[in-house]
């Protein structure tokens, strides 16, 4: 049996092993992984919850508070707000304009009316039928005759008193909904009493019921804002649950404050529907999706790198755990329902955007934000919040120039977009709520100090994980504190001149050709540090005329020349340097000839055994665009230092022509800069040479001896009494 146990399990070994090895299993192993974790931590509860009751059934056993909370009781609030709403008055404005609206309509009713009754021309019957045409609404016929009748003055009079009435009942303010129940009034009450005959009571009764109009329009609007204004004024009413008090028996039937109470205590079995976690399921698989066509397209080095796809996804979960805990903290109500505001998404943010790629970080922070949403209630708030601080803090850290660049990013920029971002959402969202405004604004500022804390105690760690150089790493190596700089200050004082001469034309080249400025800075600063083994070796560190070279063989002494970069790569090593700056000590030279030797052997060599390999570096050539800068940088400002009398002209001369011997040598084959980029860098460090060798103007012998003339003269005034001094003024 255990032969045969040995075989199958030597048989999975052989077929498993291989496919787990292989690079697009791992990545879709760490996809797949990461699918299921993100998944989980987004659907499920960060505390379980224990009684699975809801409202209309039996409580299968009695519960009683564990501990003692104080919670908002929402069934209360909500109808105590419902009852404050139910109190609020309709708004009405005032429509402009109605009152003369109504008295022209008036107005032309009359006018025809006193036409027709003073024409003594017309016959009675006559002014009846005119006034039948006349006036635009019916009334009885004995009317018609009774209006034809009168003389101006009564007629005068209807109008008078009309005008009079519908004026006062428009003032008073007249709604569509009571408008049938005004007219009856005024017909009942003020028409009924008017001195006038009775016909001509129906006529006035009958023209202000046709004419008389509305002149107060239903606000909804500002309504609605006066109802929201009378729920919010209502304070939320709190329950205090004391530990050990009953929430419900056992057989009890379950109503929604039983409900509620075990809600606020966390005792409420949840069940998550299986479409909630299909749909963020299919939302987590999108996010991997566009993450991974991202890196696939633009940064092929992330996207082929095991590590760099783990770190993705552990900073992910990580910041996702971390909001799970910190919304399952049990504050006073007003205070957990904003804990969503304390999730470091920036944090995240400024981790991915330091180890790795910016355009990533703000990728992720988009996904990211949308996962808060979803973990914090589906509140859009949060995730508004958290997209517009990840953003900000990407930004921040985008182009590090210092360490202290990193906490202000979090205690500052964060904190600020944080603070801005919740005062927005929450007066779109709920309008003028102070404490809630106050609180909001405590969490926002607490969330920008702990993102910088986080992503500064976080950042070590990692980079030390996933051996990545970050920005932060190299601006703590640029420190001239650092103890390999001051042991290269103090043996190899040329060499480390040289290194930031170096590293000041390389960085200016790199800035001028989208290079990483801040790794050519850091990899001039320690690309000679192998000279640290024989230092007075190279002419840099040589303080007298005696040069050890003379006394040695062209090949012995290209030999040391030469070991300068292994040497320096095992240095490096030994303070633990980081792999890239290893890369660029390793390539500054690539293999080029070290030509003043090999002329040397050259001139000795009689039997023509002399080869060009013996004389040239071991290499490798420079592999990426900083490593080439260095070394031209490196090869420009050995040039240049020693020409005789630099001009503008002869330094353009001669940098162009270290670079095109470099170039046509084949050091820069295998970086990809281009000519472009070639032409460009040399512009680069003509400007910084220039700025380095420029000319200075010879004063002649006798503005020198005036120059020492004053010096002394003012040096002895210095040196007089004040007392002296002060005389002399006087005297003067």
């Amino acid at each position: 049996m255990k032969p045969v146990l040995k075989k199958i399990f030597s048989f999975l070994w052989e077929r498993i092993v291989p496919v787990l090895r292989n690079t697009t299993t791992k990545r879709l192993l760490i996809g797949f992984v990461f699918f299921v974790m993100a998944t989980t931590v987004l659907s499920l509860n960060f505390v379980p919850e224990r009684l699975d009751i809801v409202v209309g059934q039996p409580s299968p056993k009695t519960e009683k508070a564990p501990r003692t909370i104080e919670f908002e009781d929402k069934i209360q609030t909500a109808e105590l707000r419902q009852r404050a709403a139910e109190t609020v008055g309709k708004v009405h404005d005032e429509k402009p304009g109605t009152i003369d609206t109504v008295i022209g309509d008036i107005s032309q009713i009359m006018n025809k009316v006193k036409k027709v009754t003073g024409n003594l021309e017309m016959a009675p019957e006559e002014k009846v039928a005119r006034l039948i045409e006349d006036i635009p609404f019916t009334m009885p016929d004995g009317v018609y005759r009774s209006l034809a009748g009168y003389d101006s003055m009564v007629v005068q009079n209807i109008d008078v008193k009309t005008r009079e009435i519908v004026t006062r009942a428009l003032n008073k303010g007249i709604m569509k909904e009571n408008l049938a129940k005004i007219k009856a009034s005024l017909i009942e009450e003020e028409v009924a009493d008017l001195n006038m005959p009775n016909d001509a009571r129906v006529f006035v009764g009958a023209l202000i019921d046709n004419t008389l109009q509305p002149n107060l329009i239903y606000n909804e609007e500002a309504t609605n804002k006066k109802i929201a204004e009378a729920m919010d004024a209502v304070a939320p009413v709190t329950v205090v649950l004391q530990a050990g008090e009953k929430i419900i028996g056992e057989g009890e039937i379950a109503t929604p404050a039983h409900i509620q109470k075990l809600q606020a205590l966390g005792m409420l079995k949840a069940t998550v529907p299986v479409s909630a976690v299909l749909g963020i399921a299919i939302l987590v698989g999108i996010g991997m999706t566009v993450v991974m066509i991202y890196l696939y397209q633009n940064r092929t080095d992330i996207y082929l790198n095991e590590g760099y796809l783990i770190l993705i996804s552990l900073v992910v979960i990580s910041a996702l755990l971390l909001g799970k805990t910190i919304i399952a903290i049990e504050l006073k109500p007003l205070w957990s329902g904003l804990l969503g505001y304390l999730i470091p998404v920036a944090a995240a943010s400024m981790l991915l955007a330091i180890l790795l790629d910016t355009k990533l970080a703000l990728l992720v922070t988009a996904i990211l934000s949308a996962m808060v949403g979803i973990i914090t209630g589906n509140d859009l708030r949060f995730a508004l919040v958290g997209l517009i601080s990840g953003l900000v803090a990407v930004y921040s850290v985008s182009k590090l120039s210092q360490r202290s660049d990193m906490a202000k990013a979090g205690l500052v920029y964060v904190s600020s977009a944080n603070i801005l971002a919740i005062i927005s959402v929450e007066l779109v969202s709920k309008g003028v709520n102070t404490t809630a405004l106050a609180v909001g604004i405590l969490f926002g500022l607490v969330n920008g100090v702990f993102s910088a804390i986080l992503t500064i105690g976080v950042l070590p760690y990692l980079e030390s994980a996933f051996k990545i150089t970050s920005s932060v790493k190299l601006l703590e190596l640029a420190n001239p504190g650092q103890p390999l700089l001051k042991k290269l200050l103090m043996e190899a004082p040329g060499t480390y001149h040289h290194s930031i001469l170096v590293g000041n034309l390389a960085e200016a080249a790199a800035d001028a050709v989208g290079g990483d400025s801040l790794l050519v800075r850091v990899g001039s600063y320690y690309h000679d540090v192998g000279k640290l083994r024989r230092p007075y070796f190279f002419i840099e560190n040589q303080l007298s005329n005696e040069n050890p070279h003379d006394k040695l063989t062209p090949n012995l002494s290209t030999l040391i020349i030469t070991s300068h970069t292994r040497d320096g790569a095992d240095i490096a090593r030994e303070y633990k340097l980081p792999r890239l700056i290893i890369d660029i000590i390793e390539q500054h030279h690539g293999t080029s000839l070290v030509s003043f030797f090999f002329a040397r052997a050259l001139e000795s060599d009689k039997n023509e055994s002399v080869t060009e390999e013996d004389f040239r570096y071991e290499g490798p050539k420079p592999q990426t665009k900083e490593a080439a800068l260095v070394m031209m940088a490196d090869s420009v400002e050995a040039a240049v230092r020693a020409l005789q009398k630099p001009t503008p002209g002869r330094i353009e001369g001669l940098v162009r022509r270290v670079i095109k011997d470099k170039l046509q040598d084949g050091q820069l084959d295998e970086c990809d800069l281009t000519f472009k980029d070639l032409d460009i860098i040399a512009g680069a460090f003509v400007r910084v040479l220039s700025g380095i060798f420029h000319t200075r103007v010879e004063y002649p012998e006798t503005v020198l001896k005036e120059i020492e003339r004053r010096k002394a003269r003012d040096a002895g005034i210095r040196k007089q009494p004040a007392g002296k001094n002060e005389n002399n003024q006087q005297a003067t």
